[in-house]
């Protein structure tokens, strides 16, 4: 089971960028994915969040407005939309997934609770 992000890269002010989260040996039709991202010296940081039962989506409020998480069926794969990015963007972007029961309405902020990683894809946000 395995979860492969990409998609980072060098982008200036105001720019976009899409990340993908392809999924392999399992499908996400049942799990919750959500993306992190964790800046130099900093804590990881929830960001968005898909629903695959349904379809709900979650934003964290730096990125409300901004980004836009999706799935596509056929591909197996999540994307995060990055629009109108700052320079605070600058993180290293992790996605990850997790099929199981929570006890917590918010379980999706909480990176302990998922259970499959991807490795990270840097996105820099600089002029």
């Amino acid at each position: 089971l395995q979860l492969q992000a990409s998609g980072g890269g060098l982008v200036q002010p105001g720019g976009s960028l899409r990340l993908s989260c392809a999924a392999s040996g399992f499908t996400l039709d049942y799990y919750g994915i959500g993306w992190f991202r964790q800046a130099p010296g900093k804590e990881r940081e929830w960001v968005s969040f898909f629903a695959s039962r349904d379809g709900r989506t979650r934003y964290a409020d730096s990125v409300k407005g901004r980004f836009t998480i999706s799935r596509d069926n056929a591909k197996n794969t999540v994307y995060l939309q990055m629009r109108s990015l700052k320079p605070e963007d600058t993180a290293v972007y992790f996605c990850a997934a997790d099929g199981s029961l929570h006890a917590s309405t918010y379980w999706y902020m909480d990176k302990n609770e998922y259970g499959y990683w991807g490795q990270g894809t840097l996105v820099t946000v600089s002029s």
